[in-house]
């Protein structure tokens, strides 16, 4: 049986809208105006025990409404959640002992106490028994390389440090399932790679199931083996990340440095991109022309300095899917 199993879920909000000027103000005393935000459609998915999967789609799109009913802080209008066995809204005090979240603008932590005195507190809310507790504060304390941290009051850490810190607190009560929305935004490369090795860490070696949304789709590449894409409420795709972007890009990048200038080409099957002084840019479709191919067209006729094939960058892949869904940022 799924861990995590989700039919037809919808959601709708009710938003308040007013009408401009100082007149529409005072209209908005005696008789406000609302629309209807229909922020999921009937979505559908499971998820079995230890995927890590990444969940990604536009702002507005639907992730963090359905990450929030996932962990019990909102109720559907409509449709089926069940995790464990447990719908998370009707028993939320039994469901929030078995799941970590963290939500990348907001903190679990307090602010003006040292990291140790949170975790303690953490400690408390879920009560984990003192001998668990300490050993796997030490393991996460380990892992995430906090132990100059543990002293200094959350207000002064630097956000990189911060966000290790409540990834950590997230895991102190050890649960199955961990939620990260959007774990890394703002943080420098060396934070984001000590997180993304983190997350991995939790989900090959310990089997904790992860669910991460995203915008930053190097995290996704670097972790996700599954992604759901998600567009005006509606769930796009659903399926491994190397087949979406075989499926919605199949073409390849060739980067040439020449000998001298780079000379004008028309190769067919192969379209310049750019050129810069002695460098190019080609693409290409290896199901028209190999790799080879199009090495042997440059090399016979040309002198080469360097020469690499890469794929198109993984915000491209993304970007591609989104316009051919119509699923565009709000």
């Amino acid at each position: 049986m799924p861990q995590i199993l989700v039919e037809n879920l919808s959601k709708t909000y009710r938003v308040s809208e007013r009408r401009p000027g100082a007149w529409g103000a005072v209209q908005g005393l005696f008789a406000r105006r609302y629309r209807l935000v229909h922020a999921l459609k009937h979505i559908s998915f499971s998820l079995e025990r230890g995927e890590l999967l990444g969940f990604i789609g536009p702002n507005g799109a639907g992730k963090s409404t359905t990450i929030k009913i996932l962990s019990g802080i909102l109720e559907p209008l409509s449709g089926r959640c069940e995790i464990d066995g447990l719908i998370p809204w009707r028993d939320r005090i039994r469901h929030v002992a078995r799941i970590g979240v963290v939500f990348g603008q907001r903190t679990q932590l307090w602010w003006d106490l040292p990291v140790r005195d949170g975790f303690d507190l953490l400690r408390d809310i879920y009560r984990v028994p003192e001998s668990e507790y300490r050993r796997t504060r030490d393991e996460m304390v380990g892992l995430m390389r906090l132990e100059r941290l543990l002293d200094q009051p959350v207000r002064q850490l630097s956000l990189g440090q911060r966000m290790r810190c409540e990834i950590a607190a997230a895991m102190l009560h050890r649960p199955t399932l961990l939620f990260l929305d959007e774990p890394t935004i703002g943080l420098d490369a060396p934070s984001k790679l000590a997180v993304r090795e983190f997350v991995k860490t939790l989900n090959r070696k310990q089997g904790v199931t992860v669910i991460l949304t995203t915008h930053d789709m190097h995290d996704i590449e670097a972790l996700a083996e599954r992604v759901i894409v998600i567009g005006n409420g509606v769930i796009l795709a659903d399926k491994p990340f190397a087949l979406l972007r075989a499926e919605v890009l199949t073409e390849r990048r060739l980067f040439a440095d020449f000998v001298g200038a780079a000379p004008a080409l028309d190769i067919p099957g192969a379209v310049v991109r750019s050129r810069d002084g002695n460098s190019i840019e080609l693409s290409f479709d290896p199901a028209v022309i190999s790799v080879p191919q199009l090495i042997e067209s440059l090399s016979s006729k040309y002198e080469l300095a360097d020469v690499h094939v890469e794929q198109p960058q993984i915000e491209e892949v993304i970007a591609r899917f989104y316009d051919l869904h119509g699923a565009s940022e709000a």
